[in-house]
């Protein structure tokens, strides 16, 4: 956003915590930065506040910028189709217009009498439709990479998941024989931050270019989030990995409805990558996915194929445009 020319006044990082137990450890930290939005909304007076995603902490900003009389128009909508389905209720008292990204969400809106606008993915207008691997002597060269395959970690971006994945991950590749591993460092971490976990690890670190080791990796290891539609969009075979707090896991069983945590398998509505969460998330296994999606492996054309379906079904380009006029309709 900053990049975009918006003024940024906290980063997203100072928030950034995943879980159950990790909220309630640093609440007073969350509490603090509602008061301090809130505050910093007053002084700003605008006349649209646009949302986006994040909402246990956007729903109650909507709340409160609903009552100073603003119109609340809420971009990327709540995942509350996966848990906490009550909330639509809040959800619709206090927003003006909702945008989705996921092609099941405007069906799932109307069952509850309230009509949203499906702009479609803007990934898929940072994804070209015909991807290729025509350019990765450059992308090699440029990154200190040598001409064997490349296998991509992406162990997300928050410091807490990282410092939980990334080892697992290292340890499941660690036999890989004729391959190189790389890993995407998300922008807002340190490189000494991987390089820690690292250690003296024969890895390379890609900062700022995760699509391009996407574009150019044989298969990777993701964790579960929005890298896993991205990895999809650019064909790259992934075994999608996630592991938490156990406490927060066993919560967060109980609640969650949904049949997948991936994107790719939630829209298809079955299951393509291959899931791996909590106990299953082992070296062991994950080595032995890995391997079957790697060239010459069993399921690998299998997800390939299944990435064109799943580009369908996601719409045309065009998605912020859209979500842009959405924003300013009726203003």
């Amino acid at each position: 956003m900053a990049a975009a020319g918006g003024t940024l006044v906290k980063h997203y990082r100072e928030l950034a915590f995943m879980g159950f137990a990790e909220v309630l450890l640093n609440i007073r930290t969350i509490l603090k930065n509602i008061d301090f939005c809130k505050r910093d909304i007053e002084a700003y007076e605008p006349d649209i506040l646009v949302l986006i995603d994040y909402p246990g902490f956007n729903m109650r900003i909507a709340g409160f910028a609903k009552k100073m009389g603003i119109r609340v128009v809420y971009y990327i909508s709540p995942q509350i189709w996966a848990w906490k389905e009550s909330r639509v209720h809040r959800l619709k008292k206090t927003t003006d217009r909702i945008i989705c990204i996921l092609p099941f969400e405007k069906a799932f809106y109307a069952k509850h009498g309230i009509d949203v606008a499906y702009v479609g993915h803007p990934l898929l207008d940072a994804v070209p439709e015909e991807t290729t691997q025509d350019n990765c002597a450059e992308f090699r060269q440029m990154r200190g990479l040598d001409n064997r395959p490349i296998i991509a970690l992406l162990p997300g971006s928050r410091k807490q998941e990282i410092s939980v994945m990334l080892p697992e991950m290292l340890m499941a590749v660690a036999s890989m024989e004729g391959y190189q591993i790389a890993v995407g460092c998300a922008p807002s971490q340190s490189r000494a931050f991987y390089e820690k976990i690292i250690g003296n690890r024969p890895v390379t670190l890609i900062e700022g270019d995760t699509y391009g080791l996407m574009r150019c990796s044989a298969a990777g290891l993701v964790t579960s989030g929005t890298a896993t539609l991205e990895a999809a969009l650019w064909k790259m075979p992934q075994v999608v990995c996630y592991k938490g707090n156990i406490f927060s896991y066993a919560i967060a069983k109980r609640l969650v409805k949904i049949k997948f945590i991936s994107l790719v398998n939630l829209i298809l509505d079955k299951e393509l990558v291959k899931e791996l969460i909590q106990s299953d998330m082992n070296a062991g296994e994950m080595n032995n996915q890995l391997r079957k999606i790697l060239p010459g492996g069993e399921r690998r054309e299998l997800l390939i194929k299944g990435y064109g379906e799943l580009r369908e079904l996601l719409g045309g380009k065009g998605a912020s445009t859209k979500a842009a006029g959405e924003v300013l309709k009726n203003n």
